[in-house]
């Protein structure tokens, strides 16, 4: 069974919740990131995206900007930031397009992610790992939370059933018409039935959203561990920052591929040669967008089209071969793109479906690329059976909205 701790979060004050919070570091560039927090001193950009306050040239890899990490972090403590005086949980609520989901705030344990108690789905890159070690390093905070799933239990929901009926600490809306709140969970007696629900009946936590995150707050809770010779469990560098979300409530958006060439092929045999896996439809300059796993829809040539994938062409029993990324990357990026490696390969972009349809259109329009193909979406199902069974989705299959934001609460590793 799981682990989640209650801890002594960091927050800001009431006052500054909404100057502080940012979107999650890996979301925009450094230029977006200096751009949002033009104007405000006071934007967790500082703390996650910290190059935006030295040297265009810096490398954002460099010593220096961890260091900066630490000290825009140190900066933002002694001004804006309070810490609770006793272990707590949070729940955190996002609104979107009339739809909430509340997720509890808790310590992940380093302990479980090494056990496989915390399901995986995506591999990680270590150069993006050792970015986030670095970070953590340095700044000996985790300043993002990791987005985690675990399937609904009914004793939980009516904790934060009972919980949100009271007036929340924080209550703000941000530029993209997301609502966040927050409520504190300090009764003792409700911190111990939590906790003991993680311990006895959650079976498994599931990575989200945050794979390089997790990973890299494990990683360095197992250095802390293997370097302290008076090492006893509870220390706080064996948890790290997770808001937990029940399964059901969560929504999955589609995530969407753009690609610069055809691989030599002329439009005409490129579609002649999707006709062995797929039937084609060709809807015009109408847009169209998949309405059930195995349709796929395509754009090229100001022409949409709808793809379904025939029943040959994928293999129904196996969790990973019934996907519609494996499905277009073993039916038509590798083998008629010549696209066999989707994390290196620069003739290929990923495009989240919160875009839309007309951001596919405008950069295949503009000869950026030369064709865009939307997938449906994976369903929480899908995510759990795959990490159930210990394997591996394709990358950039999984697309969470909303983000959460960073800075509303923050785990110290320091006791």
């Amino acid at each position: 069974m799981s682990i989640l701790k209650p801890f002594k979060g960091i927050r800001p004050k009431v006052e500054f919740a909404d100057k502080v919070a940012s979107k999650p570091y890996d979301v925009l560039n450094s230029e977006e990131a200096k751009k949002e927090a033009e104007g405000n001193q006071y934007s967790f950009y500082h703390v996650n995206k910290p190059e935006i306050d030295l040297p265009d040239h810096i490398d954002i890899h460099s010593v220096e900007v961890y260091e900066k990490a630490k000290e825009n972090y140190e900066k933002l403590f002694n001004e804006v930031l309070i810490q609770e005086a006793k272990a707590c949980y949070y729940i955190y609520a996002q609104t979107m397009f009339g739809k909430t989901q509340y997720g509890l705030v808790g310590g992940a344990s380093v302990e479980d992610y090494e056990n496989g108690i915390i399901k995986k789905h995506e591999l990680t890159r270590p150069d993006k790992e050792e970015d986030r070690m670095n970070h953590v390093r340095v700044s000996n905070i985790n300043a993002g939370p990791v987005f985690f799933a675990y399937k609904d239990n009914a004793v939980i929901d009516a904790i934060v059933t009972t919980k949100i009926a009271e007036k929340p600490v924080y209550d703000f809306t941000t530029d993209d018409k997301v609502k966040h709140q927050m409520w504190i969970i300090d009764n003792e007696e409700t911190i111990i039935t939590i906790e003991e629900i993680f311990k006895t009946e959650i079976q498994y936590i599931y990575v989200a959203d945050g794979h390089h995150r997790t990973a890299a707050a494990a990683l360095v809770g197992k250095e802390r561990r293997e370097k302290n010779p008076n090492h006893k469990g509870n220390e706080e560098y064996n948890f790290f920052l997770s808001v937990n979300f029940p399964a059901s409530q969560l929504t999955i958006i589609d995530y969407n591929r753009v690609v610069k060439d055809l691989n030599g092929l002329s439009e005409t045999e490129f579609i002649e040669q999707l006709k062995n896996a797929f039937v084609l439809e060709n809807f015009g300059d109408t847009e169209y967008k998949p309405q059930k796993l195995h349709e796929f829809s395509m754009y090229i040539n100001k022409n949409w089209y709808k793809l379904t994938a025939k029943e040959a062409s994928y293999n129904e029993n196996d969790p990973v071969g019934v996907l519609d990324v494996t499905i277009l990357t073993e039916k038509v990026l590798a083998p008629l793109l010549n696209i066999k490696d989707l994390r290196r390969s620069d003739r290929i972009e990923f495009v989240g479906g919160i875009r839309g349809l007309g951001e596919l259109k405008k950069r295949v329009d503009s000869d950026e690329m030369k064709v865009a193909f939307v997938l449906f979406p994976v369903s929480m199902k899908q995510l759990m059976d795959i990490a159930d069974n210990d394997m591996i989705m394709p990358p950039k299959v999984t697309w969470f909205e909303p983000k959460l934001r960073s800075g509303l609460i923050i785990h110290s590793l320091i006791d």
